[in-house]
């Protein structure tokens, strides 16, 4: 009798959770937030699970920036001066799961028993997420929108701050936005110009948002900088070395992003 190959068959998957169809928090994430529970730094959470210390911050810039509420905050007065810590929110999404995780188990073990028929087992288990090249993802409600013939102009409220984007009507249309709707705007980081606060600058980009220069990171041509916005939604914007060095971009530094209308995609949950 030939050898059956489904005998020999498992399923593994990795639990992977979603937050309006965007990829938010699975193993990796979940264990970053329960070493800075335990550590209170953000550094140090990140070393003992072997992250970098720039992906560990733009994995909880990610996650903040994605939900309602901070899942992690900066206080002040740690040993080095501040620290990180895990919020109530960020604790009861571990919780979360934690609980799922378990689930997750639960029906692995059972979909193994349940494997017969190799040619009827034609799916892959697991997530699929789409992945975007857009370094920023900004979660909004609708507060307005505004018609012409061709385009529709929508306005955000990110925390507070208003983000507006230029979209075809037709593109208004297939998202279904309204006034009270959530929805995400994607923005690349080389769309994003930053200027100085006190700049005094007029300029033809439709958003102006301000805050304080969180993180800069200087790389062989470029330097990415993430401004922490006021509201709390933090954004990144890639500019040149030589830039970085004459606006004098430092950590804790006042400054604000420019970003034109047009260059912001906007995105929604089914």
């Amino acid at each position: 009798m030939p050898h059956r190959i489904d005998k020999d068959l498992d399923t593994t998957a990795k639990l992977q959770l979603e937050l309006s169809h965007n990829r938010f928090a699975g193993q990796g994430r979940i264990g970053l937030l329960r070493r800075i529970a335990e550590t209170g730094s953000i550094s140090q959470a990140a070393k003992s699970i072997g992250m970098s210390y720039k992906q560990a911050w733009d994995s909880v810039d990610a996650m903040n920036n994605l939900s309602a509420e901070p899942l992690v905050r900066r206080r002040t007065g740690g040993r080095h001066g501040g620290g990180t810590e895990l919020t109530a929110e960020g604790r009861r999404l571990i919780a979360v799961y934690e609980a799922a995780e378990q689930e997750h188990r639960r029906f692995l073990a059972r979909l193994s028993k349940s494997i017969k028929d190799f040619d009827r087992f034609n799916s892959l288990l697991g997530v699929l997420n789409m992945k975007v090249s857009a370094r920023n993802h900004l979660r909004g409600i609708v507060t307005d929108i505004k018609q012409d013939a061709v385009n529709a102009e929508v306005t955000l409220d990110i925390n507070g701050a208003s983000l507006v984007a230029i979209i075809t009507n037709e593109s208004m249309a297939a998202l279904g936005l309204a006034e009270g709707s959530e929805a995400f705007a994607l923005i690349k980081a080389s769309f994003v110009i930053l200027c100085t606060e006190d700049g005094g600058l007029k300029t033809s980009a439709r958003n102006r948002l301000c805050g304080a220069i969180e993180r800069v990171t200087e790389g062989a041509v470029n330097t990415e900088v993430v401004l922490a916005l006021d509201g709390g939604a933090r954004i990144a914007s890639i500019v040149t070395n030589e830039s970085a060095s004459e606006l004098a971009l430092k950590t804790g530094e006042r400054a604000c992003a420019l970003i034109k209308a047009p260059h912001i995609i906007l995105a929604v949950s089914e």
